[in-house]
């Protein structure tokens, strides 16, 4: 039982100095930007992400035309018959 765990933690060790390699040789290294919105052929093509789809549809439009209420709606309906 804890050779299987001491061999786990060695592979998992081994595997994070790997995928860390680049970002520790590279001055200024960074992770890649694997985000939707990072990719220069995604946005030529139009496609953003979701979360920031739903951010702007979100946003108060100023040109928008104020709801009326439930209520207000019935009233106006009686008023005109």
């Amino acid at each position: 039982m804890l050779k299987t765990i001491v061999i786990t933690m060695l592979i998992v060790a081994i595997c994070i100095a790997l995928l860390s390699i680049k970002i520790l040789i590279k001055k200024n290294g960074r992770f890649p930007n694997s985000h939707v919105s990072g990719s220069k052929a995604m946005r030529e093509r139009g496609i953003g992400c979701v979360q920031s789809q739903d951010r702007a549809a979100q946003k108060a439009n100023p040109h928008a035309i104020a709801e009326r209420k439930n209520g207000e709606a019935e009233e106006t309906e009686l008023e005109e018959t």
